[in-house]
């Protein structure tokens, strides 16, 4: 993946298409639509601003472009505050204008498949706005302004991020669609949320106290907002009938839309098929071409080296006939010669004489012919020559001239290609940054998965835990004690609740500096695994985590292994094998359930009717006498409960194997259980050090910096909750 991306100018088309729109819009009796989609922008002309500013232009489409921001330099977002369509989808925008709410006017937002990873808190100014579709991004959580979307109809939240939805979407009365990935929901549950958007609502509802209603009795004042006040003095039969039209309009709109959006489906499928199909018939015809250039070139080159050959073959054949002429004349005139010496008469000498001359004269015409001859044969052998190489040259001219036209014709085809190419090869990289993205943020999900099973599986970790559980649910009786310390008029209670709680907030401050000191350690053997990490596989921290959840702690294998046989036996007829740890952490006995209830089990961790019901009867079979026993508790829960006897010397330092068990001899109530004594509305929430009261809610805690019973200074403030 290269580390530099150059920025790439707008094509041509695009170009031409950016001026044909923003010239068209500027014409006499153009409509409010701004359309400037498809143009490859890289940010939003600032003459698209002015546009709407003075035309005031309703809808704004820019879709399918690069846009990285919304505003440019030297742009105010006032300039769109017409605007009633802002369409964004399929940019590359990382985040919104901060000032977005200040489109009052707006009511269709789409910023589908862009990359934003959070959105402004104005949008919650944007009281009109009736759909919004963020669908494809990368948002992991909603504003806590979103509630202010009081016309809202319309809300898609799929592929993205979100796990949990904010309870102030129930404000939002209007809602009638909710789209999301129900299956990564953890916020509500993800069977609240396959149920659809009543569900949901009704959810949210619940979760606020507030009565949930459908969204058909809070759309009259937003559609009448879309379609202008009525008259006060129509008739209130012909107003019902109109708002009656309105909604069949309304919901044969819906309809409409609907099926638009399956056909624009359809026609997207259709050309991509056509598109692969284009890409493949033209890679075919490359390879065509390419085959068929070669193929011509490599025949052109044969029928060039044949008629060379020939021409070679024809001139050695010419030399060879002149070689032959040229020896078959010295041959005679040599035999003529050798006649002539054999003749001896003296008669004959001025024969010979006339003969040699005679003989010497036509011996120079022979010459001179065949000489004339030779270069008559040689020119015109030259002339064929030179017409063949004419011939020759002409064929290879035109030769050149088709190949070049072929080479032109494959490079063309070539670069078209190659563009289209570059461009697959940018949405490939695209797509492996986003694969890369998302397998680097699965890997941090594996590793916070173990980090948290493991701070859940360490023993040490569970019993400070419980501890500080302990101490806590002490405190909160102590202060129970002493805010019914008038009703008792114990007054020597006071000083020992007071000596307790000192002890019991000193004992949970030096807990939680342990708990502190243990999470430091787990990180830091967390750090050490995944310097580990680098070396070894992908899955690691997936590997590491699995293998957490088959280890079982040494120490709750001991605790199984104490536990009666009978009840382990029972347990598994029962098919409930997986409460053995519950009763072998609580160390439970025969003896210790008959003494029990089932509000005690389902304390316990036992929720299950069913077996809470068996293991009660078969404790009772053991020991008949469990029945008096319930009676006796039954009559102790009315006393009035005591205040727990501590020892009053020093504590020693804890270590974590030092064990710490406050002595409780009564059942703790949760948090909650005893009314703020600030607000008098919610339960008690928070523990006060170092006086260690526990009398107020969260809410009221926060303004108070002294403590309301003591009046002592508060220096650490500890939430308890619910279990």
């Amino acid at each position: 993946m290269p580390l530099f991306f150059r920025k790439r100018k707008p094509s041509e088309d695009s170009q031409k298409r950016l001026e044909h729109q923003l010239c068209r819009s500027k014409e006499a009796g153009a409509d409010d639509i701004l359309d400037i989609s498809s143009c490859e922008l890289s940010e939003v002309p600032s003459s698209a601003f002015s546009i709407c500013k003075v035309l005031q232009k309703k809808v704004l489409i820019l879709h399918n472009n690069e846009l990285r921001y919304l505003l440019p330099k030297g742009c105010d977002i006032s300039s769109l505050c017409n605007l009633k369509v802002l369409d964004l989808h399929e940019n590359k925008l990382t985040s919104l204008p901060e000032n977005i709410g200040n489109l009052v006017a707006l009511q269709i937002l789409n910023v589908e498949k862009n990359r934003l990873k959070a959105l402004p808190e104005s949008i919650g100014n944007l009281r009109l706005l009736q759909t919004l579709n963020i669908k494809a991004n990368c948002l992991s959580e909603l504003p806590s302004s979103f509630g202010g979307l009081s016309s809202l109809r319309t809300l898609d939240l799929s592929d993205n991020e979100i796990v949990q939805l904010p309870k102030a979407l129930a404000y939002i009365r209007t809602l009638e669609s909710l789209t999301l990935n129900a299956d990564k929901m953890s916020y509500p549950p993800a069977s609240v949320c396959t149920d659809g958007t009543e569900s949901i609502q009704r959810f949210l509802c619940t979760e606020l106290g507030e009565e949930y209603c459908p969204p058909s009795q809070y759309l009259l004042p937003v559609l009448e907002s879309d379609c202008g006040k009525q008259s006060s003095d129509c008739f209130d039969g012909l107003a019902a009938e109109a708002w009656q039209n309105k909604f069949s309009d309304y919901e044969k709109r819906k309809e409409q839309k609907q099926q638009e959006k399956l056909a624009f489906e359809w026609h997207l499928d259709q050309k991509q098929k056509e598109h692969t199909q284009l890409v493949l018939m033209n890679t075919y015809h490359k390879e065509n071409i390419l085959n068929s250039v070669r193929l011509e070139q490599e025949r052109v080159e044969q029928g060039v080296s044949q008629l060379q050959r020939a021409q070679e073959a024809e001139r050695m054949l010419v030399l060879e006939k002149v070689r032959q002429a040229e020896d078959s004349i010295t041959n005679r005139i040599s035999r003529m010669l050798m006649d002539n010496r054999q003749k001896k008469s003296a008669e004959f000498l001025q024969a010979m004489e006339e003969d040699r001359i005679r003989m010497e004269h036509l011996t120079a015409i022979t010459q001179e012919e065949a000489s004339s001859l030779r270069k008559r044969e040689v020119a015109a052998a030259m002339q064929k020559m030179l017409s063949d190489n004419y011939a020759m040259s002409l064929l290879q001219e035109a030769s050149e001239c088709r190949r070049q036209s072929l080479v032109s014709e494959a490079c063309r085809s070539m670069e078209n290609l190659d563009r289209k190419f570059d461009k697959m090869l940018s949405l490939q990289v695209l797509d492996k940054s986003k694969a890369i993205a998302q397998i680097l943020q699965e890997e941090e999900m594996q590793k916070a998965a173990f980090q948290a099973l493991q701070l859940q599986k360490d023993a040490v970790h569970g019993y400070i835990r419980n501890q500080i559980k302990l101490i806590e649910g002490e405190l909160m009786q102590l202060t129970k004690l002493e805010i019914k310390k008038h009703s008792l008029d114990a007054e020597n209670l006071q000083e020992i609740l007071v000596e307790q709680r000192t002890a019991l907030g000193d004992l949970l401050q030096q807990l939680l500096k342990q708990k502190d000191q243990r999470e430091k350690e787990l990180r830091q053997v967390l750090m050490e695994m995944e310097h580990k990490s680098e070396s070894s596989q992908q899955n690691y921290w997936m590997i590491q985590y699995q293998r957490l959840l088959d280890t079982k702690p040494l120490s709750l294998r001991m605790q199984e292994a104490g536990v009666e046989k009978e009840l382990v036996n029972l347990l598994c007829r029962l098919s409930a094998q997986h409460y053995l740890p519950i009763l072998a952490h609580h160390q439970m006995t025969t003896e210790a359930l008959c003494h029990m209830n089932s509000s005690d089990l389902q304390k316990l961790g036992i929720n299950e009717v069913g077996i809470q019901t068996a293991l009660l009867n078969w404790a009772r079979e053991r020991q008949p006498k469990a029945g008096a026993c319930k009676d006796a508790q039954q009559e102790e829960e009315t006393v009035v409960p005591t205040a727990p006897s501590f020892v009053q010397s020093p504590s020693p330092p804890l270590t974590p194997g030092t064990p710490v068990t406050p002595s409780a001899p009564t059942p703790v109530d949760g948090p909650g259980s005893s009314e703020c004594v600030v607000c008098m509305e919610t339960g008690s929430q928070v523990i006060f050090l170092p006086c260690g009261h526990v009398c107020c809610c969260q809410v009221c805690s926060d303004a108070l910096q002294s403590c309301p019973l003591c009046r002592s200074s508060i220096s650490q403030r500890i939430r308890l909750y619910r279990n």
